[in-house]
Parts: C-alpha cells; sequence; structure tokens
C-alpha cells in the first residue's frame, strides 16, 4: 500500500515538473513577441516620420523650381555624370515683343526689279536699263511751287515723288526767311541727251553710264534776285543750311569731296540725289558716298539689319541678293512697313521701320 502510494506521488511530481517547463517556455515566448512588436512600431513611425520630412522638403524645391527656372536635357545618358545642363527662364515680355518683332514672312520679287528703285546705283560700272515703271519722270515747271524754288527751262523732268521732297525742302528754306533765289538747272536726261552730251565734250559719259538717268539727280544754281553775282550751289552763308537739312527730306550730295575713288566723278556740291529716308540721314551722319553706303549694306542680311535711328523713328536695313531664276524670295518683317529697292547691279535692299 505503501509503495502504491510513493508510486503516484512520483508520477504526480513528474507531471507538475513537465507543465511548469511547459509554462516557463510560453512566458518566454510571449515576452519575445512584445519585445519585437515595440521594436517594429518604432520603426514604423520613424518611418512615416521620415516619409513626410521628404514629402515637404520635395514640395518646396518643386515650388521654388517652378519660380525660377525649368531643366530640359534631351538624349543624353542620365548614368554619364558630365552631361551638360539646360536651363530655360521663362522670357520677360519684352524678350517676346522682340521674338515677335523678328518674325518675317517671305515676298516673292522679280529679278527685274533689281534695275528699280531709290538706291539704284548708276555709274561708269553699272549703266542704267531704263526699265519700265521705275519712275514717273514729269516736267519741273509744272510741279515746282513756285514760290520757293525756280527751274531753268520748261522741259526740264525729274521723277515727281522727287519734286514733292525738293518742294518740301526749299520750303523749309525759305520758311527761314531766306530769298528765293535756287535754281534747278540740270536734271533727267534721256540715253540720247547723254550720248549728245558725250559726243559733243560736255560730258565724259555715254548714254546709260550717267545718274541723271535715273530722274532722281539733280544740279541747282544761285541767282540772287538783286542782280548780283550767280554761279553753281555751294555750301556758304545762308545757305548752308540747305545741304545742312538736305537728308531730312531724303536728299544726299551725290559726288562729295574726296570720294572720287568711289564714284569716279569729280566731287562737286551742287549735284544732289534722291535717295530716301532713311538712307539719307545714314549717309550723312558717317560721310559717305552712295557707293559706299551701297557696300557697307552687303555686310547686312534680315538677321543682321542695319539699324538706322531718325528721330523717334528706328529703321532696319539690310540686303538680299538676287537668286537664280525669275524671281527672289526676299524676307521682310510681318506687320511692318518697309520698301524694297533695286541696287541695279545683284540685290535687293529692304528698309523697314521697326514699330
Amino acid at each position: 500500500m505503501n509503495e502504491g502510494n510513493k508510486r503516484r506521488n512520483q508520477k504526480r511530481k513528474n507531471a507538475m515538473t513537465r507543465y511548469k517547463v511547459r509554462y516557463d517556455r510560453i512566458l518566454a515566448a510571449v515576452l519575445a513577441l512584445a519585445a519585437v512588436s515595440v521594436v517594429a512600431s518604432s520603426c514604423v513611425n520613424g518611418l512615416i516620420g521620415n516619409k513626410n520630412n521628404k514629402s515637404d522638403s520635395g514640395d518646396v524645391q518643386s515650388s521654388t523650381a517652378a519660380t525660377s527656372q525649368s531643366t530640359i536635357v534631351d538624349n543624353l545618358d542620365p548614368k554619364d555624370e558630365n552631361v551638360p545642363v539646360i536651363t530655360q527662364t521663362k522670357p520677360t515680355e519684352e524678350e517676346e515683343t522682340t521674338d515677335v518683332s523678328k518674325k518675317y514672312s517671305s515676298k516673292s520679287v522679280s529679278n527685274d526689279d533689281i534695275y528699280k528703285g531709290d538706291l539704284i546705283l548708276i555709274n561708269s560700272e553699272n549703266p542704267y536699263k531704263f526699265p519700265e515703271n521705275d519712275t514717273d519722270v514729269v516736267t519741273m515747271f509744272d510741279h515746282i511751287d513756285t514760290s520757293c524754288i525756280s527751274v531753268c527751262d520748261l522741259v526740264t523732268k525729274l521723277d515727281s515723288k522727287v519734286i514733292e521732297q525738293l518742294n518740301a525742302l526749299f520750303k523749309g528754306f525759305i520758311d527761314e526767311g531766306n530769298e528765293n533765289d535756287i535754281t534747278v538747272i540740270g536734271a533727267y536726261r534721256s540715253f540720247e541727251e547723254q550720248n549728245d552730251k558725250y559726243y559733243s565734250g560736255l560730258s565724259g559719259f555715254g548714254g546709260g553710264y550717267t545718274d541723271y538717268h535715273s530722274a532722281r539727280s539733280f544740279d541747282i544754281g544761285i541767282f540772287p534776285k538783286d542782280g548780283s553775282s550767280s554761279g553753281y550751289y555751294s555750301s556758304v552763308g545762308n545757305y548752308a543750311w540747305i545741304d545742312e537739312n538736305a537728308a531730312d527730306f531724303g536728299f544726299i550730295l551725290r559726288f562729295p569731296d574726296e570720294k572720287e575713288e568711289y564714284t569716279k566723278e569729280r566731287a562737286r556740291t551742287y549735284t544732289y540725289r534722291y535717295v530716301g529716308i532713311p538712307h539719307s540721314v545714314y549717309i550723312k551722319q558717317h560721310d559717305l558716298c552712295l557707293e559706299e553706303y551701297l557696300k557697307l549694306l552687303k555686310d547686312h542680311n534680315s538677321s543682321n539689319p542695319l539699324e538706322i535711328n531718325v528721330g523717334a523713328d528706328i529703321y532696319n536695313v539690310y540686303y538680299v541678293p538676287k537668286g537664280s531664276g525669275d524671281t527672289t524670295e526676299v524676307p521682310v518683317p510681318s506687320g511692318m512697313d518697309y520698301t524694297i529697292s533695286g541696287d541695279n547691279s545683284g540685290g535687293f535692299i529692304v528698309s523697314a521701320l521697326m514699330k
């Protein structure tokens, strides 16, 4: 009996020992899981905080970039550390206006028109072709303002537009308080008239080779009303006003002093030529002859025009070589007032009033 009780008690003791071990293991496992949970929670909170901080920083940077500049990189390897960075800033209103003013359209011009216009050059190397519709030649006697200027006879002629400007020039001279004692003594010459002068020894150039063919050149003389000495015009005394202001009406001195190597004619003070504004102003300001000016223009195209200031107005002037075939596509500023003149040689000259 006692032996049986001993065995039963020993079994109970062993069972309790096994259960005690198992409870310890369970408790240890629960504690381990709790620790892992705490660590994981801390990590998650840290990650969320970092994400929010990065998002805020990125938003600030994006906002700053949007207000300052945009960066464009095309066709480059992003792994290359040496790739250049291209930045673009938004153009200002002034820059956008400038871009618009530089837009050009194309005008098809007949190549025969290189022989027409206010800037045609006629000299010993560039004969006049007498093209149709280049000028409107009329008798001066029927069109001049006789209260301001006189003409030597009833048949002397000039282009009608030139006469209008001539009247305006000499009206200004009279308005300054001067006497009406200027007379036009020579102007347009036909091919036959020039040949007559050549064969009679009155000119060194045959038909076709004189600037008077342009109907834009003329000679003036001084014939005082009091009967005092008369002669060819010279810029002296009160008469200096004419030479000083002629450019404002589109006129230049055709054969100025010390320019014989370019004009191939002797210098003279009394021969004027109409070329129009702004060319007359630039030629006067820079002491050029027509030959020098036209040569200078050949260095200026539509992308690099010659800028001429006339009072508050700004003109862009440039040269366009004659193309092959029958016509030339001449670039002209869109929406601007412009003129196109031939040079009687190899191309066209565009003059645009930039608004």
